[in-house]
């Protein structure tokens, strides 16, 4: 039976990983708000490259001309404008701090790690923690590969493409900005998910759930998951399913070379 003295020893152990919790909180939280102030700020720097996957001359456009004009052929992409309009009062004043915010959160998020793994790196042995800064390392910069994957290509073609259709010359788009936004976003956020599949994998087969054999065995089933998935997450268009299945299954395969 647990006595008296243990039970406070244990009491004040469990507060203070508490207060450890509440300061690290704390910092993080600090850290957001400073730089989502400091995003406020720059507010025509963070729009300007915010709707830039929007103009019909974004970079990913240019560098697709140039390669064609390296090989030779005569290439190049229709102008195309797209109005974008505001329909509430405070919605762009809304729209600015509410982007602000996730770009705060984006900025530190490696401060953020660093914090979350300064908690938890006590309890782990020294062989644990080398093995989850790997795997912390790997899943970051996943995330970013999807992040900037959604903005030089997802984005950029899934907006030209339904914000310029038109079932009439009579018939004109406007996207409000908040749609956009929250499109962009969202289609960020999930392609940075998307992209953490060679982790899930990984985690999966080190507990003999899957394993390499198992997944060539599949692969045409989990192509079709994947254009299911792809088709759920991303907007109504043929392109923009296709550049989300194709990164996918390649990094399908990768999975099936990492186990």
């Amino acid at each position: 039976m647990m006595s008296e003295e243990n039970e406070e020893n244990v009491l004040m152990t469990f507060g203070g990983h508490l207060e450890v919790l509440r300061r690290m909180l704390f910092r993080v939280i600090a850290a957001t708000v400073c730089l989502a102030l400091v995003v406020f700020c720059f507010k025509e720097e963070t729009f300007k490259l915010l709707l830039a996957p929007g103009q019909w001359d974004f970079v990913t456009y240019r560098g697709i001309e140039e390669l064609a004009s390296a090989l030779g052929i005569d290439f190049r992409f229709m102008p195309y404008h797209v109005e974008l309009i505001a329909t509430d009062l405070s919605s762009q004043f809304l729209t600015h701090i509410s982007t602000s915010l996730q770009l705060g959160l984006l900025g530190v998020s490696p401060y953020i790690i660093y914090e979350l793994f300064r908690f938890v790196s006590p309890a782990l042995y020294a062989n644990e923690r080398r093995y989850s800064v790997k795997v912390v390392v790997t899943v970051y910069v996943l995330f970013m590969v999807g992040i900037l994957m959604s903005y030089f290509v997802l984005f950029p073609v899934s907006f030209r493409f339904l914000g310029t259709y038109s079932v009439a010359e009579q018939v004109h788009s406007t996207i409000t900005i908040d749609s956009y936004i929250s499109t962009f976003t969202t289609l960020s956020f999930l392609m940075g998910l998307v992209f953490q599949l060679p982790v899930i994998v990984f985690c999966l087969g080190k507990m003999g759930i899957v394993n390499a054999r198992m997944l060539s065995l599949y692969r045409k089933h989990a192509l079709m998951v994947m254009m299911v998935v792809a088709a759920v997450i991303t907007p109504p268009d043929i392109m923009t399913l296709i550049l989300v299945v194709v990164p996918m299954y390649m990094l399908y395969e990768v999975s099936i070379r990492v186990l």
